[in-house]
Order: structure tokens, then sequence, then C-alpha cells
């Protein structure tokens, strides 16, 4: 019996196999690739000059190929990245964003970083996927405790915002782009281990007190520009656009104890600052007050001073004339007492001698008549 027999062989008519039906052709049969490729060489036979074996067609194909491979080069930098041409593995020049050209594989390569992103590094927290809190946030002791310079720990959690440095086109020293890409194997894992050394040696020579309450700006610059500085000597390529504390907290073992404490020393300050203002009103009141009973002492001794340097003078200038004629001197003198004293008090003059017997001598009050007018005025003028 002939294999070819479509009638189904040993085991019966049709496209049957030993157990049964076999499979079935219900689709169009795949095409035949010795075909394509026969047909394809047949094309480019009747296509080439001379046919496929001359030196024509040879030339043409050579040509074709060298023509393609010349095309490859042209290459296209995204506007946020930054072209990094490499000549056999080596660094050439960098390229702006756009169409550019290099010469082709293998002779050159292309590598084309992102330079404006800007990239974020969270240490001392993770974000979580919790099915009940979504993206929860969880704490990682191990780099977010610190040793603050007064010997307490502190609880840090901090994200560092970078970027690869950019550089101008055709540079070819301190290249922001070839350094992120050849001398930084693992740049988040070093950024992450600059960023909390950084933040460890700040915090260590800061007080407790001033990173819990307002120095927590300059921290943030103080990390930045060390981080900057380590990571430019590592020639890393890498700028550091920003560090911004997110949580700063005593352990939570003893944060009731912190918070006591920061309401005592809170409460302190508040005591001090109203003893102070106290302080400030007292004192000048008293200093016044001072000042103006040492003017008073002072006037009062001048003006005592130069009182007796005139009663002084006033008393050597009647002995003078007392000298030159005693009796009238101690007439005048004894006239003058008396017109001081009698001057403010009404007086009744008696004379022995006079007539009548009775010795009163009327006079003329002429400091009475001069108040009485005054006193009558004022009287009109007050019932008007």
């Amino acid at each position: 019996m002939s294999w070819k027999n479509q009638s189904g062989g040993p085991w019966g008519g049709g496209p049957r196999g030993p157990w049964g039906n076999g499979p079935q052709s219900t689709g169009p049969n795949p095409p035949d690739i010795e075909d394509l490729v026969r047909r394809g060489v047949d094309r480019l036979r009747t296509t080439l000059p001379g046919g496929f074996g001359s030196g024509k067609g040879i030339v043409l194909v050579i040509a074709l190929v060298v023509a393609a491979w010349l095309l490859s080069g042209f290459y296209r930098v995204q506007p946020d990245e930054q072209g990094v041409v490499l000549r056999f593995g080596k660094f050439i020049s960098t390229t702006n964003p756009g169409l550019n050209y290099h010469l082709p594989y293998p002779v050159e390569t292309v590598l084309t970083p992102k330079v404006t992103r800007i990239n974020r590094i969270d240490i001392g927290s993770r974000s979580g996927d919790d099915p009940r809190r979504g993206n929860a946030m969880r704490d990682v002791p191990e780099e977010s405790l610190m040793l603050t310079g007064d010997e307490n720990i502190v609880d840090v959690d901090f994200a560092v915002f970078w970027m690869v440095k950019p550089a101008a086109a055709g540079s070819t020293e301190d290249v922001g782009a070839a350094n992120f890409l050849f001398n930084v194997q693992n740049p988040e894992g070093t950024i992450k281990a600059v960023a909390e050394s950084a933040m460890r040696e700040v915090v260590g020579r800061t007080n407790i007190q001033p990173i819990l309450t307002g120095a927590r700006q300059g921290i943030e610059q103080q990390v930045q520009e060390l981080m900057q500085r380590t990571l430019d000597t590592y020639r890393s390529g890498i700028q550091v656009t920003q560090v911004q504390l997110q949580k700063v907290d005593p352990p939570q073992q003893v944060i009731d104890a912190f918070r006591d404490v920061q309401a005592a020393r809170a409460d302190a300050e508040r005591l001090q600052n109203e003893a102070q203002a106290y302080a400030n009103r007292v004192v000048p009141e008293a200093r016044g007050e001072a000042a103006r009973i040492g003017q008073g002492a002072q006037a009062y001794k001048e003006r005592t001073i130069i009182e007796a340097q005139g009663q002084a003078a006033r008393f050597l200038s009647v002995l003078t004339e007392y000298e030159k004629a005693p009796d009238v001197t101690r007439q005048r003198i004894y006239l003058e007492t008396l017109e001081r004293v009698f001057s403010g008090i009404d007086k009744i003059i008696i004379d022995p001698s006079a007539e009548g017997g009775q010795g009163v001598i009327p006079y003329l009050p002429l400091g009475a008549l001069e108040r009485r007018p005054n006193a009558g005025a004022n009287a009109q003028g007050a019932a008007r």
C-alpha cells in the first residue's frame, strides 16, 4: 500500500490516526519560507545591473549597506535629556536636546540620561502599601534615630531632592551627566548614605532644644551644603536641590516626658520674660527718681551756698558801714528789724502823751484801703 494514498492509510479513509481523528486543517496554509527567499533573490537579480553576481551589483550592495550604516548615526535627544557621546567606550562630549549625529556603532554610542527630572529619596521612613490606610509611611529607626550634641536621642525623618548636574554642550571637564553615568555605580544608595551621614554630623553638633524648635531651616541648609561638598569630592555629577525635614521628635518611649519638659521650659521662659519686663519698667523709674532727688539736692546745695555767700557779703557790707558810723547804723538796723517784724500784722499805736489821755493815735491804713476796692471788684465780677 502506498503511503501517498489519500484513502486514509491502514487505519481507514481520511486523515485519521490510530487513536481517532487527527488534526484538522481549517485555516490557510502557512507561507513557505524557502519560496519567499527564492522570490527575493530572483527579484534582486532582476533589479541589480549585470545580475547578482556581477561586480557592479556587489559594489551597489556594499554602498547601500554603508549608507544604511552611516544613517544609523542620527539620534534624537529629548528636552529633559542630555546626550553623552562615547567613542569606543570613552567619553568624548555632550550634546543638547534635538536631532544630533555621531559615528555609527560600534565606533561611537550615545547615552541619554535625564538631567532635568527632580528625584526624591526619603530617609527615616518608607512608603508601604496598607490595604486599610493606602500608602502609609513606615518608620525606619535604624536610619532616623540620631544622637544630639547634648547626648539626647532624636527621631529625624527627612527627604532629599536631587537631580543630575547638567553641563554645557561640548564640555569635557566636570560634566555632570558623564560623571553620573561612570563615577557612581548606585546613585540612590550613594545619595542616601551621604545624606544620612551629613544629617548625623549636623545633629551631632547641635543640642536637642534648637532641633525641636527653631533651628530646622539652619539644619536643612547645613546638611545640603555638606552633602553637596561630599558628592562633589566623589565627582558624582549629582546636584542636591533641597533637604526637607519631615519629622523631628524625641523617641516614642520618652516623647511624653519631653513634652512635659517643653511645657516646663515654656513656663520658665514666660516667667523670665515677665520678670525682665518688670525689671525693665521698675529700674528706669528708680533711676529717674534717684536722678531727680540728686538734682534737687544739688540745686538745694547750690542755692544754700549762694544764699550764705550773699548773707556773708551783706553782713560784711553792714559791718563796714557800722565801723564808719556806729550810732546811725545801729539805729537803722533797729528800724529795719521793726519794719520787718510789724509789716505783716495789724498795729495799734499808743502814745501816752497824746491829747485826751487815751494815747491812741489814729492813722490812715493805706494797705486796708487798697485791699477793699479789690475785694469789691471781685464781688461784682462774681455777681455778674
